[in-house]
């Protein structure tokens, strides 16, 4: 499969946020980008054309005049974004991801990791910065704009951070204290992320776990029943299941596990999002984001 290296003006306005008739203005009155043109004279843009883009869409939503910022090389541009404030440098952070994500730049993603790592934790960058990111990536590629490899290349290099500091929090716990939780992805399902990063936010908070992964069945689960007597299974419904109801699904894990005051289940992800629990299901919670796990966590007493 090749990876895509040309743009179209609809792609640009996608990545960018900037209207395709704007990006048309700019080009013609300030020649900001130079695009080619096909055999019928449509307009394709290159990596260059993306980046130089995305670098002047910084600076105009921050308040400088385009007629300045075409006036400016680009060595200049990156100058002033990267003395800009915190608040603003978040959003380069951003757009230095994406650009990464287009050149496969290894480099280019760690230097702005490491960056991030001086003024936030961990934490705080997964939250604020790669969620925001793999969220418009998710969009980028339903519309077609980037390639599945793009995707992949930013989600595994977000994922190798995650192990990291999953490993950390691991080593800093104390020794002989049982599992408050039990992690794993229903059958079927491999978007793993969320349920990596519930998981660092549950073993950075003292407490132990047992991280399954994903596509796991529910009769897989009843293994654990035999060796604890009470535990929390925490699943992350993005796409799974889809051969059956959420509700459906909770009926099934309760006939599975039986006793659901000592095995509860909290779920979270895609699926459960509009949804609201049945007050008679006791002993199941929905948690609807990632923030409200942190939340949640630092007034739970499974520790």
């Amino acid at each position: 499969m090749s990876v895509r290296t040309l743009f179209s003006i609809k792609d640009l306005e996608n990545l960018s946020g900037v209207k395709a008739h704007t990006i048309r203005i700019w080009e013609k009155r300030y020649n900001l980008l130079q695009p080619a043109r096909t055999d019928t004279n449509i307009r394709q843009y290159d990596l260059e054309n993306l980046k130089r883009l995305l670098n002047v869409t910084f600076l105009y939503e921050e308040g400088y005049k385009i007629s300045k910022i075409a006036k400016l090389t680009e060595e200049e541009i990156v100058e002033i974004i990267q003395d800009s404030s915190e608040e603003k440098r978040d959003h380069y952070s951003l757009q230095a991801f994406k650009t990464a994500m287009f050149d496969f730049d290894y480099r280019l993603f760690t230097e702005t990791y490491n960056a991030l790592l001086k003024e936030k934790s961990f934490e705080e960058t997964f939250l604020e910065i790669f969620i925001p990111l793999l969220n418009e990536i998710g969009m980028l590629w339903h519309t077609g704009t980037i390639d599945p490899v793009h995707e992949r290349f930013i989600s595994e290099l977000i994922k190798q951070k995650l192990i990291m500091n999953i490993h950390e929090a691991q080593s800093k716990l104390k020794e002989g204290i049982n599992p408050s939780f039990a992690l794993y992805l229903p059958s079927e399902e491999i978007h793993e992320l969320g349920l990596l990063f519930a998981n660092y936010l549950i073993l950075s908070r003292g407490m132990q776990t047992i991280y399954l992964g994903n596509n796991i069945p529910l009769t897989n689960l009843t293994h654990l029943l035999k060796h604890y007597n009470k535990i929390t299974f925490l699943s992350y419904f993005t796409v799974k299941p889809d051969n059956v109801t959420v509700e459906e699904y909770i009926d099934a894990y309760k006939n599975e596990i039986g006793n659901i005051n000592n095995y509860q289940l909290w779920l979270m992800g895609h699926k459960i999002q509009g949804l609201t629990l049945d007050p008679k299901s006791k002993g199941v919670t929905y948690v609807y984001s990632l923030k409200a796990l942190r939340d949640k966590l630092s007034k739970s007493n499974h520790k």
